[in-house]
């Protein structure tokens, strides 16, 4: 059995890490968690790893990425509003405690064997089966 995975704020705000792109999942990991740790989300009453709260932030975030798309914005625009949808992604799996990292790896071994269907607005990737409806 291998080493146990890093899950909490707690586990991830201890990992060295560079302040600048190195490509690698533990900077982006626990530089969320210092982030988290500064303002203290994981405490009750400031409710930041409330998923409710989380999944609105998220739906708020979105929006802003998307007036980014469909307004034309300058790409540095559209960049920045992904980059906070993917803090708040990596920050949700902070507050439920899961390994994000494996759960993406398991994710994608299981679609990789998917096939690509043509929809109305275009083609997806989806086990989806319009006969079981």
């Amino acid at each position: 059995m291998g080493m146990a995975r890093r899950v909490s704020v707690d586990d991830w705000v201890g990992v060295e890490r560079s302040e600048a792109p190195d490509g690698s999942w533990l900077t982006m990991m626990s530089r969320v968690a210092a982030f988290h740790q500064k303002h203290d989300f994981p405490s009750d009453e400031n409710h930041g790893h409330d998923m409710g709260y989380r999944v609105a932030l998220t739906v708020e975030e979105l929006g802003e990425f998307s007036a980014a798309i469909t307004k034309d914005k300058p790409l540095e625009e559209a960049a920045e509003e992904l980059a906070d949808l993917l803090i708040l992604i990596l920050g949700h799996s902070l507050a439920m405690q899961v390994d994000l990292e494996s759960e993406f790896h398991r994710k994608m071994d299981r679609i990789m064997h998917r096939n690509a269907k043509m929809g109305k607005l275009g083609i997806r990737v989806t086990d989806y089966d319009e006969n079981n409806r």
